[in-house]
C-alpha cells in the first residue's frame, strides 16, 4: 500500500495533473450580477450579453475598435512632474508611478491618429485606470497636442472621455486645464473642422465642465454617467431627491444636452457617416464660409478656405 501511495500515485498525479486555471476566466457585470466568460466579452466588446451594461474599455481596445488596420500613437509631450510636492496620503510621485506601472502609460490620455470606415480622423482617448481618468497638465497637453495634429492634418478631432474630473494632487495647476483645452476646441473649430465628442461612463468634473461638452455633436454610450457634481451630493444641496436615471446617457439625450445614445458595436459606423456628413461640401458651404466664426455655431462643411490663398 505504501509503494502504491507514496511512488505510484504521485507518478500518475504528475502525468495527469490539471494546468493552473487563471482567476480572470469568468467575469462579472457590474450591473446584473451575471458572469461571463472572458471570450464573449472581448467578443462583445466590453458589453454584458444579458442587460446590455457597457463596461469600461481600455483605450488601446477602444482605439482598435474605432479605427481601420494602421492607425497610429503620438507620444504626447513631457510636462514638469509634481511641481507642487503633493502629498495625501501618498506622495504623487508614487501614485504616478503606480498609475504608470499598472497601465503601461505615462498618463490617462492616448491619442492617434488614422481612418475611420476610410475618414481620417484624430483620436484622443481617456483610461479610466490611470487615477480615475482625471485631467492634469500631462492630458492638457495632450489635448493640445492632438487639436494641432488635426489641424495640421485637416482631420476631425474625436475625443473620448472618461474621467471623475480633474487631478487634485495638481491643484490650480489642473483647473488651468480647462482653459486651456477649450483653446484646444476653438483651434478646431476655427480651422472648420468637425468637433466630436464620444461620452463614456463616467464623464464628470472639470472634464465635463470644459471640452467635453463643446463638441459639434456628442454621442454617448447607453447607461453613460455623465455631469459636473455627484447625485449625491447635489441631493445633499438641494434638499431635493433626483429624477431616477438622473445624469444617466439617456436622461440627458431626451433632455437635449446630448444628440444621439448610441451602443458600442454601432460606434464605428456611426462615426463613419458622421465624419463623411460633416466633411461633405454642399449647397450652403460658400454661406458658411462667409459668415463670422460666432455665428457658424454647430455647421462643419469641411475646412474653411484661406483667403488668397491657391
Amino acid at each position: 500500500m505504501n509503494w502504491l501511495t507514496n511512488f505510484v500515485r504521485p507518478k500518475i498525479q504528475a502525468l495527469v495533473s490539471k494546468k493552473e486555471v487563471p482567476d480572470n476566466l469568468w467575469l462579472k457585470c457590474p450591473n446584473c450580477g451575471a458572469m461571463i466568460f472572458h471570450r464573449d466579452l472581448e467578443e462583445n466588446l466590453h458589453v454584458c450579453q444579458h442587460c446590455g451594461h457597457h463596461m469600461r474599455l481600455d483605450p488601446v481596445k477602444r482605439l482598435k475598435m474605432l479605427l481601420d488596420p494602421g492607425y497610429q500613437t503620438i507620444e504626447l509631450p513631457k510636462v514638469l512632474v509634481d511641481p507642487l510636492k503633493f502629498r495625501d496620503q501618498k506622495r504623487y510621485t508614487d501614485r504616478l508611478k503606480e498609475a504608470q506601472s499598472k497601465t503601461g502609460r505615462q498618463d490617462a490620455l492616448c491619442v492617434a491618429h488614422g481612418k475611420i470606415n476610410g475618414q481620417a480622423a484624430v483620436v484622443a482617448c481617456f483610461d479610466f485606470s490611470f487615477m480615475g481618468g482625471s485631467m492634469g497638465m500631462a492630458v492638457g497637453e495632450g489635448l493640445l497636442a492632438a487639436a494641432r495634429l488635426a489641424v495640421l492634418q485637416q482631420a476631425p478631432l474625436v475625443v473620448i472621455p472618461a474621467s471623475g474630473g480633474a487631478r487634485m494632487q495638481e491643484a490650480i495647476l489642473s483647473l488651468m486645464q480647462m482653459p486651456r483645452t477649450t483653446i484646444a476646441v476653438e483651434m478646431v473649430k476655427e480651422a472648420g473642422l468637425p468637433y466630436v465628442v464620444v461620452l463614456t461612463d463616467p464623464t464628470t468634473g472639470g472634464v465635463t465642465a470644459s471640452f467635453a461638452m463643446l463638441g459639434d455633436i456628442h454621442i454617448a454610450e447607453p447607461g453613460a454617467v455623465i455631469g459636473f457634481a455627484g447625485a449625491r451630493v447635489i441631493e445633499n444641496t438641494i434638499r431635493e431627491t433626483l429624477p431616477e436615471g438622473f445624469q444617466r446617457a439617456e436622461y440627458l439625450l431626451e433632455h437635449g444636452m446630448v444628440d444621439m445614445v448610441v451602443h458600442r458595436k454601432a460606434l464605428k459606423d456611426t462615426l463613419g457617416r458622421l465624419i463623411d456628413l460633416l466633411r461633405r461640401p454642399g449647397p450652403g458651404a460658400e454661406i458658411v464660409r462667409l459668415m463670422p466664426a460666432e455665428d457658424r455655431g454647430g455647421l462643419r462643411t469641411g475646412p474653411v478656405p484661406v483667403p488668397g490663398a491657391e
